[in-house]
């Protein structure tokens, strides 16, 4: 079975065991890793493996193709994006330094930058400027350098972006679970409506106990792809990330997903979404 997640310690931790074929019954998988803007585009226009790990945001345009499965995923609280800029002075000014500036991204239909185009419309003046793709590493380096104003980021670095002389304007994160209180859905698992998805979720569920109950047996795999390499910062990540909805999204998993589709296809910046789908 193919299959496509990014490179990030939480991902490589929940699909450790399948990987490696400690999932009794689960097919043997051929994995690809990529950041979260290749598969939501290998979603998008149908080329993508059989299983993916996509942006919740990317869900709308791929539902008719792809089912979401109830597990595997980035579901919680705490762990929203991050808005950054150079030095504290910008910062203390809160978002209105944004306005007319050059942003950068992780990926145009990604969750963090869904989650920033609802946030700004109500706390930047006029709205930003130009706003800029970039993989998820590139970003804190290219506004430590001057190359950005601003950027969005994601993963480990909640943990890393002191070390860039970078500091925190917005938590885009702290900002959603005030407004809703529900947690943030940011990366979804999704697999063809062609397949068994049932038992897609099946596997993915005992892979995820399985690294609860070995936590050491997945490491040297984690961080031989993470990009941070220290392992107090990969377990930092697998720890926020990696969490009770993980293994089962659940009633309030759902709820969170259905209010951010919701809101952002009243904004119209997603398609409408049949909720009734999500459930398959």
């Amino acid at each position: 079975m193919k299959i496509a997640f990014s490179p990030c310690p939480n991902d490589t931790f929940v699909f450790h065991a399948w990987v490696h074929g400690l999932v009794s019954g689960a097919p043997k998988l051929d994995v690809t890793y990529a950041d979260i803007d290749i598969t939501n585009k290998l979603a998008a226009d149908g080329s993508g493996p059989d299983v993916m790990k996509i942006s919740y945001a990317a869900l709308p345009w791929v539902l008719s193709e792809y089912a979401l499965v109830p597990c595997g995923g980035a579901l919680g609280r705490g762990c929203g994006p991050l808005v950054l800029t150079r030095g504290s002075e910008a910062a203390t000014q809160g978002p209105a330094v944004l306005s007319d500036k050059r942003v950068a991204v992780p990926s145009e239909r990604s969750t963090a930058y869904l989650l920033f185009r609802l946030w700004a419309a109500e706390q930047v003046p006029g709205g930003v400027g130009e706003i800029v793709v970039m993989p998820f590493h590139e970003i804190m380096p290219a506004v430590s350098d001057g190359a950005i104003d601003a950027g969005l980021v994601i993963h480990e670095a909640r943990f890393t972006y002191p070390n860039y002389g970078l500091t925190m304007l917005a938590d885009m994160g702290s900002w959603w679970e005030s407004d809703t209180g529900l947690p943030i859905p940011l990366g979804a698992i999704i697999a063809r409506r062609s397949l068994d998805v049932e038992a897609i979720a099946r596997w993915t569920r005992e892979s995820v106990e399985y690294a609860w109950a070995h936590p050491e047996a997945s490491m040297h795999y984690v961080l031989h792809h993470a990009q941070e390499m220290n392992p107090d910062v990969a377990k930092a990540h697998i720890d926020l990330y990696v969490n009770d909805f993980t293994a089962d999204l659940g009633e309030a998993g759902f709820a969170a997903v259905e209010a951010l589709l919701g809101r952002a296809a009243k904004a119209g910046l997603v398609p409408e979404v049949n909720f009734a789908a999500l459930r398959r």
